[in-house]
């Protein structure tokens, strides 16, 4: 069965996505892969239309459609931002145990040592508009460091820092009101691995503390370190806007 069937339904890829089983790219290799059934047929297009009665075996797994999971947790240190870890280390699944039925996953990464706002769902489409430059997602951080940034470096970070891949620019950098006088407060939108711990060690800072306390405008707003709790259909509607390119319009 290899022809999109029709024009009604979700297609195939989205709907695998969606229920959390894997990302849409790797849904379009293993549908390609011939490992993807629908009603007992192999499909290999990912646009295969799928009908709430079509039933979906993936790998040998039968998949159902997902009822939508939306979840905010406030990391600890030591937990690492995965689903599993083979050296059996904490991970921030373990954080949210009870939390759903359904198979979610975060979205994006904070490392080990990171701290603070991090989103799990199987909402495969939002977590790719999020994860994605052009969804422009604000992150805010607190970071406390070694020493006092001097004026001079608070300055440097606002102009841009040159790193080994590429130019680090922020949005906005200030002191620490409330942290005390070796902490910042930074806003970015880059995504780049350990983006503000390589900033400060350019400078030749070391960041003791990382802490996320804002992403895409959501906050923390007071949940406990290791707590976590559901998005609002208020803070869901919010994320969803982002990563919609609006149409210009055409000149005449």
């Amino acid at each position: 069965m290899n022809k999109e069937n029709n024009t009604e339904g979700e297609r195939l890829n989205k709907f695998i996505s969606n229920t959390g089983y894997c990302s849409r790219r790797k849904a379009d290799e293993l549908i390609f892969m011939g490992l993807v059934k629908v009603n007992d047929s192999v499909v290999d297009s990912p646009g295969y239309r799928v009908k709430p009665t079509d039933r979906i075996n993936v790998e040998g797994t039968k998949i159902h459609h997902a009822v939508k999971q939306y979840i905010l947790l406030n990391k600890t240190k030591d937990a690492i931002t995965t689903v599993s870890d083979e050296r059996d280390r904490k991970t921030v699944m373990d954080l949210i145990e009870g939390a759903t039925h359904e198979k979610v996953y975060p979205v994006g990464r904070l490392d080990r040592n990171t701290t603070g706002l991090l989103i799990l769902t199987n909402d495969g489409e939002l977590a790719n508009r999020l994860s994605h430059p052009s969804g422009e997602v604000r992150k805010v951080y607190k970071a406390r460091l070694d020493k006092r940034l001097s004026f001079e470096d608070l300055k440097k970070i606002r102009k841009g820092i040159m790193l080994e891949d590429g130019f680090a620019q922020v949005d906005e950098i200030e002191y620490s009101t409330t942290e005390g006088d070796d902490a910042v407060v930074l806003t970015l939108h880059s995504g780049k691995n350990r983006i503000v711990r390589r900033i400060f060690e350019a400078l030749e800072y070391k960041v003791k503390a990382l802490d996320r306390v804002g992403y895409a405008g959501l906050t923390l707003h007071h949940l406990p370190r290791g707590a976590w709790r559901q998005l609002t259909n208020q803070e869901v509607k919010s994320l969803s806007a982002f990563g919609h390119i609006k149409k210009q319009p055409k000149k005449s």
